[in-house]
């Protein structure tokens, strides 16, 4: 369901001037209706639909006039006065082509006269003589010539006429054009105009060429002739004109030829004349004269590529390429044009050309399938697929089918398209079945990775050709690799397109040649079952993509198929019900269903009724713990294929329970998912009820509504509204006090969608209004957000209520709203940073009420009474202009006292902050409407003044060269010595010393403040408010430097938006707009000053802010003056730079600070479609600089263009711009890598990595070797050629170092970015032979750069080489590497080399070993190859060889040869010799005699590690199951190592043990998951081996092998371990629990204190279930371990362990029918479960949701079959936990004691009073410190849901407990509070939300805690006869709101008969 905005139909009506309408009048009769009566009518109406009705009865009216009225002066005067409106109209307008269809129908006898009408008004048109008007007489001549008749007939008759003026028009706009140069709005308009007037010369050409043609008009004298010479040149001179837009020379290269073929004889010359154009071999002999003068200029010199390329588009457009009709030479053109074009496309990389090009390509590709049709033999076999152009074709294709633009992609595919059809057509006749050519496409095409875009759009276009059949024949598993590449957002629509055109193509081939329906079946395995294994088992994104892309696809296809996937989810959904990582069998359901609704595949009245799914199942969808699961349940619901489809009951219900539990969600994405299915929901009740109000209406038409004998329309209406009041009940309801972030965000952004949907138009019945729903208490909810500390909130709260503002006005009473204005003047000087936006919105929400001036404005600024009573002003405009005015009062008299005392000023009245609430005022105003223009023209005069003198005051600490510490901490000769030298620096404007006294303002210098306060003027009455509440304040170096970048962050914004007031037509002189010219320069200079000097980040990055909207509207400006602005500046800087001036005040560190900034704004703000010429001036300037010829030329400006271009390489605004510069960049980057100076060093690192990023995209993973972000070296040098000769000989440079025989370190600075670029290139199996760039002459470099003496170098080198290698290539050149490995005798050894060429081999081999492509005999022999070669150079891996850094090198390669052989045993790799070989080197190695080395000896570690891993790869292979049959050749011929993994366990060295350690995990877990046979051969490997783990763990000094140690144990059977126990560590199991249990109190390591404490609760449970005794301490103990670890402050991990220990627990303990525990610990256990569902972090309410899951199941098979919520999210959860720890209660019969310890859990233990100190105290020391951010838990969301399950409970029980006396200490300890709250809520300040916000929410949320739990105590103390009722009322109440709803009262303390009630 799409929802749609209705377009209206604009049509202009026109108008007839006197003289037209006298003519009619004159012929007009009064009765009858004519023809002249008719037009006058028409003339008369003022809308132009009307008009339009009118015109189309003109001629049947004229047709049933006489024969002789073709006389008849009447229909002259008709016809002329229709001819000038014709001409009169423009273009675009519907009545131009209405009127020329109606008179194509003019009967035969008029035409004569109406030609005449008409070639007189084009006459008169054509005598135009302004350039400006030229368009419209174009746009006339255009719309004659396209299907009208009678302008035809007119151009015709004018045919010289309109010959001349077209000549005229082009070298006038030419003209024109060359005086307006720099004025790119005018230039543009010609532009445009020049356009029109080439291609209408082009269609009078082409459309009229009767009137040309014939041999009258090419006499060299006829006028004719002489035109169409003069065309000719023209468009020569544009096409060879590079200034002119690319349309322009395009259009002119189609035009040259064009006029060209009318002219040239003989015709079949021509080709040959276009071929020697475009090759270059002109001769001018055999030229006709007349070509070569016109032409000349085409003829003579060397043509530029971009000439070239237009030619060849001029010729491929307008030759005649069908029907052979040009014979051989047309055959030879159309080769040559093609080698023209492949030649140019290694010449023009700028985007623009690129993109020509390839369309141009596209375009040849189909003029040469034209030619193929009626083509001769030898043209079929030069365009055979095999042929020289086709595989030029190809290789163009290749490399840019993954080019950056979308439409160099899309044309590359049409090639290919084209090219195989090309193929296709020169071998139909030929016998051959599977053609070579395209077998070779495909087997190519499928070698290559997913990875690379390019192969999906061109397998699609190969199945087109072959069918999917023959490609599946060669691999089966294509539909499931492709469906696994779907998990990358990037690759999922090009994966989903091909398998559209696979599945769609087979079932097609399927259904032509099988008749039996068994086909389907067979489609389905291939199709739809991979797909249903993914949506159930699949990750997020993957599954997520798969719905949104190739779902949808699929049932199109085959709407069928549906029915089978349904069948086969149904039977698995309340089995599978999916986790939190997976959607299960019933996510899998949700999302079919909801595509399929939505598609219109079905309703959902059919998937109710038919039991495909139950409403159970729907809401376990709607609360499932995958948040894609209850999106797609959601979905479901609200999407429809219909959108007036009516809602049903069932669907309103659901979504109120969707409602109770997801609006508080993390995710913004699953947020803004719900906002856009609910809009679309009340869309549908928005349509769908006015269909229902219109069946109302027509009673007759009410059988047609669906279902209607059910329900009546008005009772549908009714039920309609009840919903919506009910959802919106529920929004407010969840805006209470502490509600967190996303809930807020999720109900404001709903509610808003609510306001906009239904907001009525006149006169239509609406079925809902939000207004009605508001009351004052919603109101000041609203209000109340804006107080979040979230602008996003602040956001959604004022646009919402600026929809209800009338209303929300009407419920405020003045006194409210003059303390809100109060509070807003307050907070816009608060010195914390997030208040001055709070601020900002309140004043912007208060502007809008009328009485504003009356109620508050009235006491702050001195009323003007004409404004005051002017009712044509908008209240809007008033009330800002006197806010802006108090405001800058304020600000004003403010930027005085700064003045005096910065420090004074930046604790007590930042000044940003009214200025922030100045510019927020500005712009929401309509500029274009203002009626108070004088006065706002002074008030924008003196607001630049103001910013200029806070400017100054503020900026010299923000330009100073140290902004970030201006006042020292401390008061020691040093510092001040320090701090008199920055002061000297920057010369602050105070003139007191408060630099030099200490840094607390005490209350001297309030005394001094209030004194200057009588010197000021009575206007501001602000400062004085506050002079009396200033107390002793503490100024920080931060404070200071808040105020000052956020003043200059404010000060450039406001200056950004004041540039905006300029109009665009302003020039020089005095306009009438708010702003003058010379103020809009000032403020230019004044941000050129600031960004070229500050030094302070925030400050320039913020003025860049407001610089970039002023040069924005510079560029669009009309004024010339303003217009060169921005290049004189950029020529100033650049100057600036370059001069490296020792005076210039440029700022050389910081990354040069503002000056880059300063360079893109001004780049970035040249026009898109413009020549970018300061872009090009500048690239080449700073590439200049950056890679400096000369040693000697100065550093600074090195530096400074090397930190510009990083910046404009990261700027994306300028696109595909700047990639021609990127190969340059790189060139600086490395030369500059290579400086002797560090600053130019550090400057090119950050540059080479821009450029990086710039080049292979941004990195999204972490994976360093990933195969994305890369690209193939044919792609990447043909986009940057000049890079490849570049980087080979840097290359040769470094590796030339490395050869010295001396080994001395000689370390190549570029060495590493080397092959940091080069390890991001891959060979393509498409690398042709034609490609010049060929990657082999890199792989000798490379293999070289492996002798570095430098490691890194080596192991870098050693990745680098692979992409270089062909897969197939590989065993080669591993084979070349080993053998040139020397021998054990080799005379000279040298071990880095051997290290580099291990490292090479092992990098090699891992990426063949992975490549998945060879299974084949190929791969096998390679493999066998290699192995025999290893076999020589053993001796490296044994301890024959002294250096251990390669000894475990080699071993490496070994490992990783063992583990792929130990998988592959089964397809009969059985290298017996080489295992033999592997247990000869185990048996040689230390490991099995003792170690002689000290730890210390370099590669030890790494050797050891390596061998190890050896000996666990071949004991697995030795104990996997073939090994174990004895009689199995397996057996016999591989032996078992002479190390056992006890051995291991037994090493010295903790890296040894640990490795042995994770791999007995790894096999333990294996088994345990049932991946290995039970019995198989890795258990033997774990027999006893219980004893000697214990042991370690009594012994293990090392943290992680002890960690390792205890999870094997918590993963081993206790009933094999305890008994081991004694003998070996003489512990019992007791014992053992309260080590264990020590262990978690002692250590240090969260890792290990949550293993020991999952290992004990694991022995605690197993105690106890076998009945043995555990001591009560020990138990304590435990239980409050488990507490201690659910606490808030936790880390993750230990959160974890706490929900895994629980979960454990649950079936045993917190669910048992006995109390096991005891009560107290029982819910002591409970309350964990509880706070961890109610933990920030989401992963650990997830795992605490599982305790839910295990009981809910548990009931489930306890009490049959009714459907229960397992898999739920948090929320539900907790709400679900409340309602079974109350039945548990009752089944303990503990509900007396259990419901007093709820009770105390409800009342919650805060210490109010220490709460409200503590924070009051917190709150001022830091200055962004937010107060507490609420993400997640709310605490009236728990207690709401608490009291609803004890409500329940009291009523089901009729529990009374009158005369308790737990019960009374717990009403005294209520009482007490809310005499407390009450207090403190009553001596908060008048708005309290806005000035103590944490405060007042931590009190109000007391407030209603303290509330609902006297509710309950009264109802257990009240008799029960009363109580009964109360408790009906109550627990309906508690039921039916899912939160609290008693929030009006917070204020106000709690209800008096509450209270009463508990007294009593």
């Amino acid at each position: 369901m799409v929802l749609k905005k209705k377009k209206e139909i604009q049509v202009d009506a026109f108008f007839l001037d006197q003289q037209q309408l006298e003519k009619l009048q004159m012929f007009s009769k009064a009765g009858e209706q004519n023809l002249a009566s008719l037009l006058l009518h028409c003339a008369q109406l003022s809308d132009g639909i009307q008009q339009i009705q009118c015109i189309k009865q003109i001629i049947p009216l004229v047709k049933k006039m006489d024969q002789n009225s073709a006389c008849d002066p009447m229909v002259k005067a008709c016809l002329d006065v229709l001819g000038e409106t014709y001409f009169s109209l423009g273009a675009k307008n519907p009545l131009k082509k209405v009127l020329a269809s109606s008179l194509n129908g003019l009967p035969e006898q008029f035409m004569t006269l109406a030609v005449q009408s008409f070639v007189c008004c084009l006459r008169e048109e054509l005598k135009t003589t302004d350039v400006y008007l030229y368009r419209k007489v174009l746009d006339n001549l255009t719309s004659c010539m396209e299907d009208f008749s009678l302008g035809r007939a007119s151009i015709k008759n004018l045919f010289e006429e309109v010959l001349q003026f077209l000549q005229k028009s082009l070298l006038d706009i030419q003209e024109e054009n060359r005086k307006n140069h720099g004025n790119r709005i005018v230039q543009t308009q010609l532009m445009h105009d020049l356009l029109i007037a080439i291609k209408v010369s082009m269609m009078l050409v082409q459309k009229l060429q009767e009137n040309i043609q014939g041999s009258l008009w090419k006499h060299h004298e006829s006028f004719v002739w002489q035109s169409m010479c003069s065309l000719l040149k023209s468009s020569t001179n544009f096409l060879m004109d590079a200034t002119l837009l690319q349309t322009v020379q395009t259009t002119s290269g189609l035009a040259v030829i064009l006029y060209t073929k009318a002219m040239y004889e003989p015709v079949e010359e021509l080709p040959a004349l276009v071929s020697d154009l475009l090759l270059g071999s002109m001769k001018q002999a055999g030229v006709p004269a007349w070509f070569v003068s016109n032409c000349g200029s085409l003829c003579t010199e060397e043509l530029p590529d971009s000439v070239l390329l237009f030619l060849c588009h001029g010729a491929l457009a307008m030759l005649e390429w069908k029907n052979g009709s040009m014979g051989e030479n047309g055959e030879k053109l159309l080769l040559d044009i093609a080698s023209v074009l492949l030649s140019l496309s290694s010449e023009l990389k700028e985007s623009s050309m690129a993109t020509s090009l390839s369309r141009i390509l596209a375009i040849w590709t189909n003029s040469a399938l034209a030619a193929l049709a009626s083509g001769s033999p030898d043209l079929k076999i030069k365009l055979n697929g095999n042929s020289d152009v086709i595989g030029k074709l190809l290789e163009y294709i290749y490399t840019h089918w993954e080019h950056p633009l979308d439409a160099v992609r899309h044309q590359t595919k049409l090639i290919f398209k084209n090219l195989l059809q090309i193929h296709q057509t020169t071998i139909t006749g030929s016998n051959e079945k599977p053609d070579p050519f395209f077998a070779r496409l495909i087997k190519r095409l499928l070698s290559l990775e997913w990875h690379v875009k390019g192969k999906y759009a061109s397998l699609g276009c190969l199945v087109e050709c072959v069918g999917t059949e023959n490609i599946l024949q060669l691999d089966r598993t294509i539909p499931v690799q492709i469906l696994d590449v779907m998990n990358d957002q990037s690759l999922a629509p090009y994966a989903s397109d091909l398998l559209e055109t696979m599945f769609t193509n087979h079932k097609a081939h399927f259904t032509l040649s099988i008749q039996e329906s068994t086909w389907i079946d067979r489609w389905h395995d291939i199709w739809v079952s991979p797909l249903l294994v993914i949506l159930c088992e699949g990750n997020h994104d993957q599954t997520t993509y798969i719905i949104d892309y190739y779902l949808p696809k699929l049932l199109k296809c085959s709407p069928d198929s549906l029915s089978y996937m349904i069948k086969i989810l149904q039977a698995s959904a309340d089995a599978n019900l999916g986790s939190r990582s997976t959607r299960g069998a019933l996510g899998a359901l949700m999302a079919c269903l909801r595509t399929a609704r939505a598609h219109g595949h079905l309703e959902l009245s059919t998937i109710m009724s038919n039991g495909l799914v139950s409403t159970e199942c729907i809401k376990q969808g709607l609360v499932h713990q995958h948040n894609q699961v209850c999106i797609d349940a959601l979905g479901l619901l609200c999407e429809t294929h219909r959108s007036t489809e009516i809602v049903s009951m069932e669907e309103m219900e659901l979504i109120q329970f969707f409602l109770m539990y997801n609006l508080n969600s993390q995710s913004p994405s699953v947020r803004q998912q719900i906002g856009s299915l609910l809009r679309k929901l009340f869309c549908r009740i928005q349509e769908s009820s006015q269909v229902l109000y219109k069946l109302e209406q027509n009673k007759t038409k009410q059988e047609l509504l669906e279902n209607s004998t059910k329900r009546h329309p008005l009772g549908i209406l009714q039920q309609y509204k009840d919903f919506m009041s009910s959802v919106c009940d529920r929004l407010f309801e969840v805006l209470f006090p502490g509600s967190s972030h996303p809930t807020r965000f999720s109900a404001l952004s709903i509610l808003g969608s609510i306001a906009e949907i239904f907001s009525a138009p006149k006169g239509q019945a609406q079925v809902f209004q939000l207004d009605q729903e508001i009351d004052s208490a919603r109101v000041r909810t609203l209000i109340q957000c804006f107080a979040s500390t979230f602008e996003e909130i602040k956001v959604l709260a004022f646009g919402l209520l600026m929809k209800l503002r009338d209303v929300a006005f009407n419920l405020q009473d003045s006194e409210n709203l003059d303390l809100l204005f109060q509070a807003a003047v307050d907070l816009s000087t608060s010195t914390k940073p997030y208040d001055c936006v709070t601020a900002s919105y309140l004043l912007n929400f208060l502007v809008h009420h009328n009485g504003l001036q009356h109620i508050s404005l009235g006491k702050w600024v001195e009323h003007n009474p004409q404004i005051g009573e002017n009712t044509s002003i908008s209240t809007v405009e008033k009330n800002t202009l006197a806010v802006i005015k108090l405001l800058l009062v304020n600000v004003e008299e403010e930027i005085f006292q700064a003045k005096k005392s910065l420090l004074q000023a930046a604790a007590s009245f930042p000044m940003y902050g009214r200025v922030h609430c100045i510019t927020g005022a500005l712009q929401q105003l309509p500029f274009n409407n203002l009626t108070l223009i004088a006065e706002w023209k002074e008030m924008v005069a003196r607001l630049i003044l103001m910013s200029y003198k806070l400017s100054a005051v503020v900026s010299p600490v923000v330009q100073s060269s140290s902004p970030e510490g201006l006042i020292p901490m401390d008061s020691d000769s040093e510092s001040s010595g320090r701090l008199q030298m920055i002061l000297h620096e920057i010369q602050p404007q105070d003139t007191n010393d408060y630099f030099m006294q200490a840094k607390i303002l005490t209350e001297h210098c309030k005394v001094e403040s209030e004194k200057l306060d009588d010197h000021r003027s009575m206007e501001n009455i602000c400062t004085e408010m506050r002079g009396k509440e200033r107390q002793t304040c503490d100024v920080t170096a931060q404070m200071v430097l808040v105020c000052c970048w956020r003043s200059m962050k404010e000060v450039s914004l406001l200056l950004g938006t004041l540039c905006k007031l300029l109009p665009s037509q302003a020039t020089s002189e005095h306009s009438d707009g708010l702003i003058t010219v010379e103020q809009v320069k000032n403020i230019g200079d004044y941000f050129k000053h600031h960004l070229l000097q500050s030094r302070h980040r925030g400050a320039f990055e913020l003025a860049y802010a407001g610089f970039v909207q002023l040069t924005e509207m510079l560029s669009r400006c009309n004024s010339e003056s303003l217009r060169k602005m921005p290049e004189q500046w950029l020529s100033c800087v650049l100057k600036e730079i370059k001069s490296c001036d020792p005076s210039s005040t440029l700022c050389a560190t910081r990354r040069s600070a503002g000056i880059p900034f300063y360079i893109q704004a001004l780049l970035a703000s040249e026009p898109k479609k413009s020549k970018t010429d300061l872009l090009k001036m500048t690239m080449k300037e700073l590439i200049s600089l950056a890679a400096p010829l000369n040693e000697s030329s100065s550093v600074i400006p090195q530096v400074h263009a090397l930190n510009i271009l990083r910046a404009l390489f990261r700027d994306t605004r300028l696109g595909e711009n700047i990639m021609p510069y990127v190969a340059d960049g790189i060139q600086a980057a490395i030369l500059g890598f290579m400086s002797p100076i560090w600053a130019v060093r550090n400057s090119s690192t950050l540059l080479f990595s821009a450029l990086i990023t710039r080049i292979f995209g941004v990195k999204r993973g972490k994976d360093e070797n990933s195969k994305k972000n890369r690209m193939t070296g044919r792609e990447f040098f043909s986009r940057f050629p000049s890079l490849y000769p570049f980087l080979l000989k840097q290359l040769e440079v470094v590796t030339n170092t490395l050869n010295s025989e001396a080994e001395e370190l000689k370390i190549h600075p570029s060495l590493f970015l080397l092959l940091l670029i080069l390890g991001r290139l891959y060979p393509s199996p498409m690398d042709g032979t034609y490609s010049a760039l060929s990657m082999a002459p890199f792989v000798p470099f490379i293999i070289r750069c492996g002798h570095s003496p430098v490691y890194r170098s080596r192991e870098m080198s050693g990745r680098a080489l692979v992409p270089f290698v062909m897969v197939n290539e590989v065993p080669q050149t591993v084979l070349c590497l080993l053998e040139g490995l020397p021998d054990f005798t080799s005379p000279c050894i040298r071990q880095n080399n051997i290290h580099g060429t291990l490292l090479q081999v092992f990098h090699l081999l891992q990426s063949y070993l992975e490549s998945k492509q060879l299974v084949s005999s190929d791969f096998q022999q390679g493999l066998g190859d290699i192995i025999t070669c290893i076999g020589t150079k053993l001796w490296l891996a044994k301890r024959t060889n002294p250096c251990l850094v390669t000894r475990a090198a080699c071993l490496d390669v070994l490992v990783m040869l063992s583990t792929h052989l130990g998988k592959f045993q089964k397809q009969g790799m059985q290298l017996f010799g080489f295992w033999e070989e592997m247990n000869g080197v185990i048996s040689d190695s230390e490991l099995v005699s003792s170690i002689p080395y000290s730890p210390a000896v370099p590669g030890l570690i790494q050797y050891l590690q390596s061998i190890t891993k050896l000996v666990i790869s071949v004991l697995s292979v030795t104990a996997g199951p073939d090994s174990q049959d004895s009689s199995s050749p397996v057996a016999k011929k591989v032996a078992k190592p002479s190390l056992s993994i006890v051995h291991l366990l037994h090493c010295e060295f903790h890296e040894v043990r640990l490795l042995a350690l994770e791999a007995i995990l790894l096999w333990l877990k294996q088994i345990n998951s049932k991946q290995i046979a039970e019995g198989g051969g890795v258990l033997c490997l774990l027999t006893d081996l219980e004893g000697t783990l214990l042991t370690m763990a009594s012994k293990e000094k090392n943290l992680q092998c002890f960690c390792k140690v205890l999870e094997i144990l918590y993963n081993m059977d206790l009933r094999n371990v305890l008994p081991k126990t004694e003998c070996f560590i003489n512990m019992n199991a007791n014992e053992l629990l309260t080590w264990s249990l020590n262990i978690v109190d002692t250590s240090n390591s969260t890792e290990v204190q949550s293993i020991a404490l999952k290992f004990a609760s694991k022995l605690v449970i197993h105690l106890l279930q076998n009945h043995q005794q555990i001591s009560e301490v020990v138990l304590k103990k435990w239980v409050q371990l488990i507490v201690y670890f659910c606490g808030d402050e936790q880390q993750t991990e230990m959160l974890l362990a706490a929900a895994e220990v629980l979960k454990s627990v649950t079936s045993f303990l917190l669910i048992n029918e006995k109390l096991i525990l005891g009560l107290s610990d029982t819910l002591t256990m409970w309350k964990c479960v509880v706070l961890l569902l109610q933990n920030e972090d989401l992963v650990v309410r997830d795992a605490a949701a599982e305790v839910i899951q295990v009981a809910q199941s548990e009931k489930k098979s306890s009490e049959g079959t009714e459907f229960a919520l397992r898999i739920v999210n948090a929320p539900m959860a907790l709400d679900l936990a409340f309602g079974v720890l109350c039945e548990q209660l009752q089944r303990w019969g503990e509900i007396h004691a259990g419901v007093l310890i709820l009770l105390e859990w409800l009342l919650g233990d805060s210490n109010l009073k220490e709460d409200s100190e503590t924070s009051a105290t917190e709150e001022d020391h830091y200055l962004f410190d937010k107060g507490e951010v609420n993400f997640w838990a709310e605490e009236l969301t728990h207690v709401s849901q608490l009291s609803k399950h004890l409500l329940l409970l009291i009523s089901m029980t009729h529990l009374t407990l009158p005369d308790h006396r737990e019960l009374n200490r717990l009403s005294r300890i209520a009482l007490d509070q809310a005499q407390l709250v009450g207090h403190l809520l009553r001596e908060l300040p008048p708005t309290p939300e806005f000035s103590k916000t944490t405060e007042f929410t931590r009190l109000a949320i007391q407030n209603e805690r303290i509330s609902v739990c006297l509710k309950i105590l009264n109802l257990l103390k009240s008799d029960d006869t009363c109580k009964n009722e109360n408790l009906d009322k109550e627990s309906i109440r508690s039921s039916s709101s899912g939160s609290c709803t008693h929030f009006t009262k917070w204020a106000g303390g709690l209800n008096s008969s509450d209270v009463q009630g508990i007294r009593d």
